[in-house]
């Protein structure tokens, strides 16, 4: 018999094909807060020059009411969303194909579309994911064609091994990363994000079990491609598809790595103490 204290299972099925439209602009100023707070030179970023690839991602921001916010930080569950039931949400992956690039100052639009909604059972529990498709458009054509992976689960047993995989790859060229509370909050705020785990350190490790601030996970693949992006500036990404398989928080630096492949691909990963948290893979010209 189902234990009456469960909250009730959504059906997932009435959530397939639903849709959302979006407008906004690639604005100068938020370009380059971002590339700021990447340490990028925020006057190299000027109206009219090329979006780097993955910094879409700091715009068409949430307008979610402070009064429809969850306890979590997250807006409350149902609207564009499903309503799962699973307390813990977290960033998965994607898949995105880049066909012409964005510019600073220009209006875009992003239409989305859930494509995939599942219930799996894994070594934590069960689990739901939820995929996305958002198409993104400026004012060309369609810039940006992207899957985003969302999971639902319950939340990892405190003091538990950290998920991650063996590194294999000898990497070619690597960055450190501090993530420092400030990058993390900065992230946030940029996107808008207002997911306690990453900027509330008694809330991540007292109500989510988590042993510090969790880094973002969309941040972490920005960070990756940008690394191969300094080590191929000459390359222009086509592709890049990413996997979260482990969590990162700002008691431990990082480093995010990189090698080719072949004469048109690169592996990326992120090395934590030889722990492999996210792997990524990027096609290019």
């Amino acid at each position: 018999m189902k234990n009456s204290s469960e909250a009730p299972r959504a059906d997932l099925s009435n959530w397939l094909g639903r849709e959302e439209l979006r407008a906004d602009r690639i604005d100068e100023r938020i370009a380059q807060a971002l590339a700021a707070t990447l340490d990028v030179d925020p006057d190299s970023v000027k109206a009219g020059s090329e979006l780097p690839p993955l910094w879409h991602w700091v715009y068409f921001t949430p307008k979610t009411r402070r009064s429809e916010i969850g306890p979590d930080g997250h807006p409350k569950r149902g609207g564009f969303l499903p309503p799962v039931e699973l307390p813990n949400r977290m960033w998965a992956g994607g898949r995105l194909s880049f066909r012409q690039p964005l510019h600073v100052g220009e209006a875009v639009t992003r239409v989305s579309r859930i494509v995939r909604c599942e219930r799996k059972s894994g070594r934590s529990g069960d689990l739901v994911f939820v995929t996305v498709e958002h198409t993104i458009s400026g004012e060309r054509s369609v810039a940006v064609v992207e899957e985003h992976d969302i999971v639902y689960r319950q939340p990892a047993p405190k003091g538990g091994p950290l998920a991650g995989e063996r590194i294999a790859a000898q990497a070619e060229f690597r960055r450190h990363i501090h993530p420092d509370p400030v990058l993390l909050f900065r992230y946030s705020a940029l996107t808008f994000n207002g997911h306690r785990i990453h900027y509330d350190h008694p809330y991540a490790t007292q109500e989510e079990a988590y042993p510090g601030l969790v880094f973002h996970g969309p941040l972490t693949a920005t960070l990756l491609l940008d690394a191969f992006r300094e080590a191929h500036p000459a390359s222009r990404v086509r592709k890049f598809a990413f996997r979260a398989l482990g969590p990162l928080f700002d008691t431990t630096d990082f480093e995010v790595c990189g090698r080719l492949a072949g004469p048109d691909c690169a592996e990326l990963w992120t090395d934590c103490g030889g722990r492999l948290t996210m792997k990524a893979e990027v096609a290019f010209d």
